[in-house]
C-alpha cells in the first residue's frame, strides 16, 4: 500500500511572497507541492515558477556528487570525486591561502538563492572563524537600504493594503514578481472602491489589471514625483501637520515649485493632465498606498527616487492611517544576523562590496587580493553588472573557487570544486521574508538525493577538517535556526504550525527627523540615438533560477527583446527578427518582439538567461556598465544599446533551440 505523507515547508527563493507550501510524499518521493491553503498570505496558490518545485529536486541535470575541475575555467569540464577528497582539497587550499596571505584573502559570496537561515548563514560561521573578508552591500535594493538607514519607513503589513482607497503600483509587476500582494489590492478595490494606478514604462500584465497606466520614461520617475508634489503644494493638499516630520519642508516646496505638470510631463512622458489628476488623488484620497518595486531604484539616481516616494507618502499624510504609506519591503521579526555568528571572528576584517565583485576580483591594488572564493546562493556570472569583468575575475588561475549549487550554472563552470547542495525538499530550515511578516518553517520531506548536503553539514565537515573547535561551528541545523528566532517563538511550535506571524514595530515618524528634498538634482541619463535597456524579472524564471528547467523554458520560449513599433520601423526591423544588442561593454543576441506595450526609446530583455546553451545565451549583464548610485546600488537601468539585425543561427543551432523549447 502506498504511504502518503503531507510535509509543511516553504519556498526558499528571493521573492517577497515567501510562500508556505505542503509537500505530498508517496513512497519517499515528493509527487507534488501545493500552496498552504490556510496560510493567510499564500492562500493555497504557488507561482508559475515553483508550482512544480519537485521537478527541480528530481531534474536529470541535478548535481548530486562533488566535482573537481579537469579543464579550463569556464568550460564546464569536471570529474566526480568523493566528499572526503573535496573537503581535503578545500581545507588544504584555504589553509595555504591563509598561511601566505592571511584570512582576508578568502571571501564568501552569497545572496538570496535561498533565503533560509541555515542555507544562507551557516557557512558564514566558517568564514567568520577563518577571519575572511566580509561581504557588504547589495546588488538589489541598496538605494532603499540607504533611505531606510536615514529613518525613512519603507513598508508595513501588506495585508493592511486591503484598507487603502488608492493604490499606486510604481515600477512593480506584481502579477509576475509577487502575485499574492495583488490579492490585497483587489480586496481594497472590492471593499473600498479603491482606484489602482500603475506607473511603469511597460504595459505589464499588472498594468492591464489596473484602472490607469502611466507610461513613464525609465529613470525619470523622480521628476514625475516632483510634478505630483507640485500639485499637492500648489492646490493645498499637503498634510502640513504630518509633513512636520521633514527637516526641510520649505526646501522641498521650493524645489518642486518649478516642476509644473507641464515640465514634469516633458521630462517623464506622462501627460500633464494625468499628473494633475494623480497629484490631487494623492492629496485627497486617504489612505493611499504607494506600492513600489525595486527596479526603479536601479539607476544612478536611485536614492533620489526612493526619497521622492517617501516624500509623497508623507506629504499626503498617508502614514497616519492604517493601510496607507509607502510599501517597498517589510520583514518579520527574525534575527538572521545572529545565525551567522560574526562574533566568532578573531579580529575585525575588511568589508568588500558585493556590487563591486568584478572590480574586486580583477583589482591590481587590493591588498591582499582575493585568492579563495566560495559561492553559494547566487550566480554572479549572470546576475552581476559588467559581467564580463566578473568572469575575467573568476577565470584567474590564481583564484581557488568553490561553488555550492544544484546545477552547473554559468558560475559553477568556473569552479575548481563544485559541492552539491540539497534542495528545499531535502533539508530543514526556517525562512523570513522581505514582503510580509510571517516566519516559516521548512521541514524536510525526503532524504537528500545522491550525496547532496545541506550547508550546515558542509560547515561542520570543513570546520572539523580544518581543526576549528569553536562550538558555533559544530551546532546542528536546528540550533542554527533557533538562534535567529525571537524569544516568543519556539522552534518546536514553529515546526508543528508551519508558520508564525510576527508584529514588527510600526514606523515611527518624529517631527524634524527626515530629509525630503533633493529629489530632482541632476539630469536623467541622455541616451543619444541609443535605446535604454531594461532587464525585468520574468514570469517563469526567478532571477537566474529555473532557466535550465523544461517547463519554465517552454513558458519563456526564447530570449526576446521587446521594442516599440515606431523604434523597430525606424531601424528597419520586424517582429520575430533575430537582433544583436550591443554597446561598448559587449553584445548579446535575441529575437525581436515588436508592439506598443513599451515606451518609445526603451527596449526590454526579460529574464536572467544563462550563457549555456549558447544558442539561447543572452546574458544581459554583458551590456551593463560598472556604475553605482552614491549608496552603492548598481545602475542596471542606465544601460544604453544599439539594436541591429543579426544573422540567423545555423540550422543545427535552430534545431537545438526548438528542442530546448519542447524539452
Amino acid at each position: 500500500m502506498t504511504e502518503r505523507r503531507l510535509v509543511k515547508g516553504c519556498c526558499p527563493h528571493d521573492c517577497q511572497d515567501t510562500c508556505a507550501w505542503v509537500a505530498h510524499v508517496e513512497d519517499d518521493r515528493v509527487v507534488r507541492v501545493e500552496g498552504a491553503r490556510e496560510h493567510p498570505f499564500t492562500r493555497g496558490v504557488l507561482c508559475a515558477k515553483i508550482n512544480d518545485y519537485e521537478k527541480r529536486t528530481y531534474a536529470p541535470d541535478r548535481l548530486l556528487y562533488p566535482l573537481r575541475r579537469t579543464g579550463p575555467k569556464g568550460d564546464g569540464m569536471f570529474e566526480r570525486i568523493s566528499w572526503d577528497a573535496a573537503v581535503d582539497i578545500i581545507a588544504d587550499r584555504f589553509a595555504a591561502i591563509i598561511a601566505e596571505y592571511g584570512g582576508e584573502a578568502l571571501l564568501p559570496l552569497n545572496y538570496l538563492g535561498s533565503m533560509g537561515v541555515v542555507q544562507r548563514r551557516a557557512l558564514m560561521r566558517l568564514f567568520h572563524a577563518l577571519g575572511a573578508s566580509r561581504q557588504i552591500g547589495s546588488i538589489c535594493g541598496a538605494a532603499g537600504n540607504t533611505l531606510a538607514a536615514e529613518g525613512h519607513p519603507l513598508g508595513f503589513d501588506p495585508e493592511q493594503i486591503a484598507e487603502s482607497r488608492l493604490v499606486v503600483v510604481w515600477g512593480a509587476n506584481l502579477l509576475t514578481t509577487s502575485h499574492h500582494h495583488w490579492h490585497f489590492i483587489e480586496e481594497a478595490r472590492r471593499r473600498n472602491g479603491a482606484t489602482i494606478v500603475c506607473i511603469d514604462p511597460r504595459r505589464t500584465r499588472t498594468a492591464e489589471r489596473c484602472d490607469r497606466h502611466l507610461a513613464v520614461r525609465p529613470g525619470t520617475d523622480r521628476f514625475l514625483a516632483a510634478g505630483l508634489a507640485h500639485v499637492m503644494f500648489a492646490e493645498g493638499f499637503v498634510d502640513t501637520e504630518h509633513a512636520a516630520v521633514a527637516t526641510d519642508l520649505d526646501t522641498l516646496r521650493t524645489e518642486v515649485s518649478s516642476w509644473t505638470p507641464a515640465r514634469a510631463s516633458d521630462a517623464c512622458g506622462v501627460p500633464a493632465e494625468e499628473i494633475v489628476r494623480l497629484g490631487r488623488e494623492l492629496g485627497t484620497v486617504r489612505p493611499a498606498t504607494i506600492r513600489s518595486g525595486i527596479a526603479p531604484e536601479q539607476t544612478l539616481a536611485g536614492e533620489a527616487f526612493v526619497r521622492s516616494l517617501s516624500a509623497l507618502a508623507i506629504l499626503g499624510g498617508h502614514w497616519r492611517h492604517r493601510g496607507g504609506g509607502l510599501f517597498i519591503e517589510t520583514s518579520p521579526v527574525l534575527n538572521e544576523g545572529h545565525a551567522a555568528r560574526p562574533d566568532i571572528a578573531p579580529r575585525p576584517t575588511r568589508g568588500l562590496d558585493l556590487a563591486r565583485l568584478g572590480e574586486n576580483l580583477t583589482s591590481t591594488t587590493l591588498a591582499p587580493p582575493i585568492h579563495g572564493l566560495m559561492v553559494f546562493g547566487t550566480n554572479p556570472a549572470v546576475v552581476q553588472q559588467d559581467v564580463a569583468r566578473v568572469r575575467a575575475g573568476l577565470a584567474r588561475d590564481d583564484l581557488f573557487t568553490v561553488v555550492v549549487e544544484h546545477f552547473l550554472t554559468d558560475t559553477a563552470r568556473y569552479a575548481d570544486i563544485v559541492l552539491p547542495s540539497t534542495t528545499q525538499l531535502e533539508h530543514f530550515d526556517i525562512n523570513g521574508a522581505w514582503g510580509h511578516h510571517y516566519v516559516s518553517v521548512n521541514n524536510p520531506a525526503i532524504q537528500p538525493l545522491g550525496e547532496s548536503k545541506p550547508h550546515g553539514e558542509m560547515m561542520r565537515l570543513l570546520a572539523t577538517r580544518m581543526g576549528l573547535d569553536a562550538p558555533a561551528l559544530h551546532e546542528s541545523d536546528e540550533d542554527i535556526a533557533r538562534s535567529a528566532l525571537p524569544e516568543d517563538i519556539s522552534l518546536d511550535s514553529l515546526k508543528a504550525d508551519g508558520w508564525r506571524k510576527t508584529f514588527p514595530a510600526q514606523p515611527e515618524l518624529r517631527p524634524g527627523s527626515l530629509r525630503l528634498s533633493g529629489i530632482t538634482a541632476g539630469d536623467a541619463p541622455a541616451p543619444g540615438n541609443r535605446l535604454q535597456l531594461l532587464t525585468p524579472k520574468s514570469h517563469y524564471f526567478l532571477n537566474s533560477s529555473y532557466v535550465n528547467l523544461a517547463r519554465q523554458r517552454r513558458g519563456m520560449d526564447r530570449p526576446t527583446l521587446e521594442m516599440n513599433a515606431a523604434d523597430a520601423e525606424a531601424r528597419g526591423l520586424a517582429d520575430g527578427d533575430r537582433v544583436a544588442v550591443s554597446n561598448e561593454q559587449g553584445e548579446v543576441t535575441a529575437w525581436l518582439g515588436v508592439g506598443t506595450s513599451i515606451c518609445q526609446g526603451v527596449v526590454s530583455l526579460t529574464g536572467k538567461w544563462w550563457n549555456h546553451p549558447t544558442e539561447t545565451g543572452a546574458v544581459a549583464n554583458f551590456l551593463t556598465p560598472s556604475s553605482w548610485a552614491p549608496g552603492g546600488q548598481p545602475a542596471y537601468n542606465d544601460t544604453f544599446v544599439d539594436v541591429v539585425a543579426a544573422p540567423l543561427p545555423t540550422l543545427p543551432q535552430v534545431e537545438r533551440q526548438v528542442g530546448a523549447g519542447r524539452a
